[in-house]
């Protein structure tokens, strides 16, 4: 921990001091090099500490952190290792290597990555005043997980997103880990001013002595944090002996007028209630669930008349019950919606009542090597609950602002696998990122695929029953028909299956063999009764 460190070394002499006259300082990072803890102080004051690998030597890239609150303030920078990389810390009013910056080979080009460094869980995830608010665990000194704090970025669409400084740092307390927000429109807290009211993130912080629930206070829309004084708000360290207790979901819970926090505690999602968030109430636990918990209501078919809750943990499993406000009733479960690279999906707190829709982001750990970051965000999601012939379901598609960045180059129907195979030949070179809609038929209950560049990115197993090896049963069982619907960017690819029944999230490999976009089969030709090709724009200026 940062505190116990700095105890040991108390700051005595920096290795390295700059005064700030610049918006940037860039870090020199090399894999190979040897990891050091380093401590960033302004004063007597801790900005933040980090295990950074710096080199005196080449780079294998650069890392940054925003520092233009501290101008014309002397920052002070010190490691427990000799290390002359700190002599190569530089400020400027540039990121080094901008000029490449969304260029890299493997930069997702419709998907949200952060500039520099590590990227997981989604955090914080609220729309306020027009602005949807996307906090997310982010190092912002190495590729690897690590040394976590709250990133930021905003945007107006869900498409476009403005990365904007670090939102909470880490610190003599520890990391900043998972959390959520919310805007405190009635300033129940207090802690919001006339006309002004405050968004409070709720997040764990890990301790020397266990994981504990935090929370800070923003007045200025996001932008700038306060850490509540009285912290912690909860205080579960090593409850019932365990260290794992984490990632707060709070959310208003309209029938009972209170406010609710979902928490991971040991084996499952524990409830807190409370009236002004700030002081909590253990209610009751559901075991069965891993991390990252999340408590919702939908509408069953789209009737407000008649809704179900849904409890859902890190890996996408989710079980469908009955809440009333202090606990949650399992009536089915475990199902499955996505597989594949999904981890830690939140969804957006205080969309308009007049939107009404559940709208989830999640985080693909998806890594290149060489490149400067590692993971990104999924596209935005609709979540609806359906009656399936397997009873209630969720189903997940892409959220309808997604579809501007698209334009398409090529629609066909009711062709053999071969003239549906010409067409996609005819096209010039498949671009970093495209889209794929078709609905395929095949001649025998046998097996069909897509493929791009050598990797079956959809692979229907009919005999089986599964889609790229998990099992899928559709909803007319006995239909010879699937439709499909495919994003590919430079990494990935998300598929979602006969309307988002069933949804998936795969690395794309680019393997090179067979170069294009092709249909095939193990038997007899398919037939494709619809086929449209389209390309996506680059979301990055």
């Amino acid at each position: 921990m940062c505190l116990a460190w700095l105890a040991a070394v108390q700051l005595q002499a920096a290795d390295h001091t700059l005064k700030i006259c610049k918006r940037y300082i860039n870090l020199p990072i090399a894999e190979s090099a040897q990891q050091t803890r380093m401590t960033i102080s302004v004063g007597d004051k801790l900005v933040t500490c980090c295990n950074i690998r710096l080199t005196d030597g080449m780079p294998d890239y650069w890392m940054f952190y925003n520092v233009s609150e501290f101008m014309g303030k002397t920052l002070a920078f010190h490691t427990d290792n000799d290390t002359k990389g700190l002599e190569t810390i530089f400020q400027s009013d540039e990121i080094m290597g901008s000029v490449d910056l969304y260029r890299e080979p493997y930069r997702q080009q419709f998907h949200f990555s952060t500039k520099r460094g590590w990227i997981n869980d989604p955090n914080g995830m609220v729309y306020n005043d027009g602005e949807y608010h996307l906090f997310y665990q982010l190092n912002p000194f190495d590729v690897e997980w690590g040394n976590l704090n709250w990133g930021h970025a905003v945007s107006r669409d869900l498409v476009h997103w403005e990365e904007l400084p670090i939102a909470l740092r880490q610190d003599e307390d520890g990391m900043v880990f998972s959390g959520s927000a919310i805007v405190d429109e009635h300033n129940v807290s207090g802690l919001g001013k006339k006309g002004r009211p405050a968004m409070l993130a709720f997040y764990t912080e890990e301790m020397k002595d266990g994981q504990t629930q935090f929370m800070a206070y923003s007045l200025d829309n996001g932008r700038t944090w306060t850490k509540y004084a009285d912290n912690p708000i909860v205080d579960n360290k090593m409850k019932d002996g365990t260290w794992h207790n984490r990632d707060p979901k709070v959310f208003w819970y309209e029938k009972g007028r209170h406010y609710v926090m979902v928490v991971h505690e040991k084996d499952g999602h524990s409830i807190y209630t409370s009236s002004d968030l700030l002081h909590w109430t253990w209610q009751s636990h559901t075991t069965g669930f891993w991390e990252c918990p999340e408590l919702f209501e939908l509408p069953v078919d789209g009737n407000p008349q008649n809704t179900k809750w849904v409890m859902t943990g890190a890996s996408g499993t989710y079980m469908i019950g009955s809440f009333d406000g202090k606990r949650f009733t399992p009536e089915s479960g475990k199902h499955y919606y996505v597989t594949g690279y999904q981890y830690a999906a939140q969804t957006f707190n205080g969309i308009p009542q007049s939107d009404g829709r559940r709208i989830q982001i999640g985080w693909a750990s998806i890594r290149k090597k060489g490149m400067p970051f590692t993971g990104f965000m999924q596209l935005p999601l609709e979540l609806t609950l359906r009656n399936t012939k397997d009873g209630i379901r969720m189903l997940a598609y892409p959220v309808r602002e997604t579809e501007q960045m698209f334009t398409p180059i090529l629609e066909a129907h009711s062709l053999t696998m071969e003239q549906a195979n010409e067409q996609l030949r005819s096209l010039p070179e498949m671009p970093d990122g495209f889209r794929v809609r078709t609905r395929i038929r095949l001649s025998h209950p046998t097996e069909a695929a897509l493929v791009l560049d050598g990797q079956k990115v959809l692979h229907y197993d009919m005999n089986f029953n599964r889609i790229n090896g998990t099992f899928y049963s559709p909803q007319d069982c006995t239909s010879l028909e699937l439709t499909a619907d495919l994003y590919v960017d430079r990494s990935s690819v998300e598929g979602f299956i006969d309307g988002g029944h069933y949804a998936y999230v795969i690395e794309r490999k680019q393997e090179g063999q067979s170069p294009g976009l092709s249909f095939w089969s193990n038997m007899e030709s398919i037939t494709v009764e619809d086929l449209q090709v389209f390309t996506a724009k680059s979301i990055w200026q």
